[in-house]
């Protein structure tokens, strides 16, 4: 029955199905012919999406978009300009620094490929910057949404396993730094080869001029993380707060964000929002099947038979989420594959903190992964490419981001010093 199971996924996935109904599709007839009741698919879908911790999905997509619409995105790349648009290639590293800002407001990859790109691609190809090259460089930073906090995936990955969500949130910061940190080297690495000059250094004076500008876009990070990890609200709290200053803020401080503007902001928000949760419930009912037939104790007790080599089978796990990753949405990924991996972890020792980081880098790359790379087809929309020419063009970042998974699944202590450090683990 297992084997019709995901010859079924496979086939829907194939025929290019959308994954909560292909999802929903494959499980629904394993229940049928296993004569339990049907019934049983919507129980489960439900119980999964009634959950407080969920609430903070669509406030967070809400506060990201109306942070969008209300000109952070134009202020924070901005700011990056001033301080590192001299370099050769700078706007490239202003891409990915201003990625991990916005990171820091949306928790979504591919809202932060939209929000940054649409300003920073055009203006990175009038300056003369290969649009291949452009488009990569959006695409693969885009996924500093979903590793910077507040992270949606990880959002969901706390609620599976019990893990505390602010120290998913604060476990984060160091891999989302490293990984930024990584794009950047490429991205100079690459700009220099290819002839691509800076702009010109500005003044301390217009620096401070542009923070001044900015002041309230940076505050909304500072005010959400320092709230969760001080105590003063939930994660959930947290983004309904992000919500209320996205709207102050781009109301009557800004005051770039209209009125009549919100009602498409509602209804986009809340389609995002309908597809996320309608993807939680479908896995959520396929995990408990896969789950009811010991899938995952077949598993453990597969790759243990190969090797009980902690290392060798951090390897292969790694290796099996790169391969998901790139025909499987992360949130999907997520809430299929942990019931599955957990109990092989639990025997090797490994922290549940220090997986849930290393599980959602690791998925972000199929985010810039064809044939499902979301952050992709989002960039070369924008900048008018192939999706052939960008996944050239992008090979060199997603090679780099690789080698970054593996020093994280190798030094569990960038994952867990800073949770530990701030007593959130």
């Amino acid at each position: 029955m297992m084997g019709l199971l995901f010859a079924t996924l496979i086939v829907l996935f194939l025929l290019n199905i959308p994954i909560a109904l292909s999802i929903g599709s494959a499980t629904l007839l394993t229940l049928v012919l296993s004569s339990i009741p049907p019934t049983v698919l919507v129980q489960k879908m439900f119980t999964a999406m009634d959950s407080f911790p969920l609430m903070a999905v669509p406030f967070f997509i809400l506060a990201g978009a109306l942070m969008e619409t209300g000109g952070i995105s134009r202020r924070l790349i901005h700011l990056a300009n001033t301080f590192v648009g001299h370099f050769s290639g700078g706007l490239a590293f202003v891409a990915i620094i201003a990625s991990m800002f916005f990171g820091a407001i949306s928790g979504a990859a591919a809202a932060c490929v939209a929000a940054i790109g649409s300003v920073l691609i055009p203006e990175m190809v009038a300056r003369g910057y290969g649009k291949p090259y452009t488009a990569a460089v959006q695409a693969t930073a885009g996924t500093l949404g979903v590793m910077i906090p507040p992270s949606i995936p990880m959002i969901i990955y706390g609620v599976m396993t019990g893990v505390s969500v602010g120290a998913l949130f604060m476990g984060g910061v160091v891999p989302g730094v490293l990984v930024g940190s990584s794009l950047i080297f490429v991205a100079w690495l690459i700009a220099r080869r290819r002839g691509y000059r800076g702009e010109r250094r500005y003044s301390w004076a217009e620096r401070a001029a542009a923070f001044r500008d900015a002041f309230w876009a940076l505050l909304m990070p500072a005010i959400i993380l320092g709230g969760i990890y001080g105590g003063v609200f939930t994660p959930t709290e947290a983004a309904v707060v992000a919500v209320v200053y996205g709207l102050l803020v781009g109301l009557f401080v800004y005051r770039e964000l209209r009125l009549g503007q919100l009602k498409a902001i509602f209804v986009n928000t809340a389609v995002s929002t309908a597809v996320i949760l309608f993807i939680i419930g479908t896995s959520s009912a396929f995990s408990w099947v896969i789950t009811s037939r010991r899938v995952p104790q077949m598993v453990a007790e597969g790759m243990l038979a190969l090797s009980s080599n902690p290392v060798v089978i951090l390897l292969m796990i790694n290796l099996l989420l790169l391969f998901v990753g790139t025909f499987m949405e992360t949130v999907a990924s997520i809430i299929i594959l942990v019931p599955v991996l957990m109990p092989v972890l639990r025997t090797i020792g490994v922290d549940p903190l220090h997986f849930g980081i290393v599980i959602v880098v690791n998925l972000a790359i199929g985010m810039v992964t064809p044939p499902l790379g979301v952050c992709l087809f989002v960039s070369c929309g924008i900048a008018r490419i192939s999706l052939e020419d960008i996944s050239r063009a992008a090979l060199p970042f997603i090679l780099v981001m690789i080698l970054d998974i593996l020093l994280l699944s190798y030094l569990p202590f960038l994952s867990t010093a800073l949770p530990r450090l701030m007593g959130l683990y």
